[in-house]
């Protein structure tokens, strides 16, 4: 079932289900309240990543406070994207942009990769999982990405699990079309790589093609920007061998 955009819809970090009224934090009150100037008896859409989505009642038991009635489930919780997506970060406008697109594209989980020209730094991993449920909230996603801990690119590689293929954006090759590349990859548990702004060091991409769990694409014929290069490859990635099919 598709989801409803007609209605606004919340991230609850709480049990969603029958008789479970649930408390806002004291920013969705004030987003609920003040932005939106929601009243007593209005109906929103929220869910928790874990319990489905539910229509719930907004009652005000005071002037400070807004609890959720759930009324009706209207989406069971699907399974989690499985796709991974790994990132060099960039600075922080374009990296709250890159999380956002990241989360509407499918990725499951979001982990910052240290790469030898990495220009940009992760300062707070609560922005970037507010960044990603801003995100889910607003394409109707059920399922919040797991954001992790930045990892340097080596240390990524040596304790990577061989059944899971890493797909990463090379700038260096010279083909154009990464279509015929990803319709031959036949597994199913896929990661996505995408550099930094001064792309990857030759000797990073040397040690990416060796590996066998390595797979990589070129973007066509221009240079694309870090945060344009992800959204492409993300598109290509889900149209071939992702959940698009």
């Amino acid at each position: 079932m598709r989801a409803n955009f007609r209605m606004q819809r919340l991230f609850i970090d709480a049990p969603l289900g029958p008789d479970e009224q649930v408390s806002v934090s004291a920013e969705q009150f004030n987003y609920l309240a003040n932005v939106l100037r929601m009243e007593e008896g209005a109906e929103i859409l929220a869910f928790n990543g874990r319990d489905g989505e539910w229509k719930t009642r907004l009652t005000f038991p005071s002037r400070k406070k807004i609890l959720l009635e759930p009324v009706e489930q209207v989406r069971s919780q699907p399974g989690a994207c499985d796709l991974h997506y790994l990132f060099a970060p960039l600075k922080v406008g374009r990296l709250d942009y890159l999380v956002q697109k990241a989360v509407e594209m499918g990725a499951g989980v979001l982990q910052p990769v240290m790469t030898q020209h990495v220009q940009g730094k992760i300062t707070s991993l609560e922005r970037l999982q507010a960044n990603a449920i801003e995100a889910a909230e607003q394409c109707g996603i059920l399922s919040v990405p797991q954001v992790l801990p930045p990892r340097k690119l080596v240390d990524l590689l040596e304790a990577w699990p061989e059944d899971r293929r890493i797909v990463f954006c090379d700038e260096g090759d010279q083909g154009q079309n990464p279509l015929p590349i990803l319709s031959a990859i036949k597994e199913t548990k896929l990661a996505l790589l995408v550099g930094p702004e001064g792309g990857f060091s030759e000797d990073e991409r040397a040690m990416l093609r060796a590996l066998p769990f390595v797979t990589a694409i070129p973007l066509g014929p221009r240079i694309l920007r870090a945060d344009t290069a992800a959204v492409a490859a993300l598109a290509v990635l889900q149209a071939t061998v992702g959940d698009w099919r």
